[in-house]
């Protein structure tokens, strides 16, 4: 090239080529440490023998995989039949976390289409606001819900003193109130990648499609939500995948009546009572439902990549 400046790809670009994989190796340790290694050890005692004071007998067995699926009678020697009582709490955990994903898209991405079209100097006080309540912890954060919709709440006495019901809701020990712990601790996790999204939007084209004619709902349909659609997918997924294995919503919210699947799973490693590998083979489980859901996520995104 002239004044032989380097190409692109060139021998300039590749100078730290050797030492790459070098200072990646912290990362990779990270990982290796804090995600693989838990992970292997999960998947190692789901397939161990339960110790009866707890822990685990090194010895090779199915039995917790057969505990989930099979219900063998009262000493375990009956053919198998289908344990719908851990399938019921799967699905349970299912839909309240799809409920919750689409609850939050509902809201959050209107509010995260208002904060993008703010004003810059606005912009930044509305995403302040958003993040205030991860200021808290979450389980503080919940125990306030609890408080807000106990039978004596807040809410109720709102909803008496307007004299919209006569007696007290009951709300606490309920789906809905699982419901209404998890929308109110991943809301931001939706809000926030669909912000980002909406605010790398180019506004002109849905100004053109106005000049061609085009209704607000086409325009939003048609234009607005394919061009968002990757801010749209990631907030799905954030909320849907901590939703999905949540503990602290049904075990404060729900009672033991509204047992999902993280509640089970945590159960499962408490006191010497516990079972290690059922709880372990649950959770391997629930880690092979989520990666399914990321893979055909994957799978949709890598597919309209190439019609595009």
């Amino acid at each position: 090239m002239a004044g032989g400046a380097p190409a692109p790809g060139g021998v300039a670009s590749q100078t730290f080529a050797s030492a790459r994989n070098w200072l990646l190796m912290p990362s990779w340790a990270v990982l290796l440490v804090f995600v693989a290694a838990p992970v292997a050890m999960m998947l190692v005692y789901s397939f161990l023998t339960k110790e009866f004071r707890g822990g685990v007998i090194w010895e090779f067995s199915t039995g917790a995989y057969d505990q989930f699926f099979c219900n063998r009678g009262l000493f375990g020697d009956e053919p198998c039949q289908i344990e719908w009582t851990y399938i019921n709490i799967f699905w349970r955990s299912i839909w309240q976390a799809g409920l919750a994903t689409v609850l939050s898209l509902l809201i959050g991405f209107p509010t995260a289409y208002f904060i993008a079209t703010r004003s810059e100097k606005t912009r930044a006080l509305w995403v302040f606001a958003i993040t205030i309540p991860y200021w808290v912890n979450l389980l503080i954060r919940t125990v306030s819900m609890k408080f807000l919709l106990r039978d004596q709440g807040p809410l109720n006495d709102l909803l008496i003193g307007l004299g919209l019901t006569e007696d007290p809701l009951r709300i606490i020990n309920t789906n809905l109130a699982v419901q209404l712990g998890l929308y109110y601790s991943y809301l931001p996790f939706m809000v926030l990648p669909i912000y980002a999204a909406v605010e790398r939007y180019n506004f002109t084209l849905s100004e053109a499609a106005a000049d061609l004619y085009a209704t607000k709902w086409a325009t939003l349909r048609r234009i607005v939500l394919p061009a968002v659609k990757p801010g749209i997918v990631a907030g799905c997924i954030l909320v849907f995948v901590p939703s999905l294995g949540a503990f602290l919503a049904p075990d404060l919210l729900g009672g033991a009546r509204n047992f999902m699947i993280g509640s089970l799973i945590e159960e499962q490693f408490k006191g010497n009572a516990g079972n290690w590998p059922f709880g372990a083979a649950a959770s391997m489980i629930l880690l092979t439902l989520v990666l399914l859901v990321l893979l055909v996520s994957a799978t949709q995104q890598r597919r309209t990549k190439g019609a595009v």
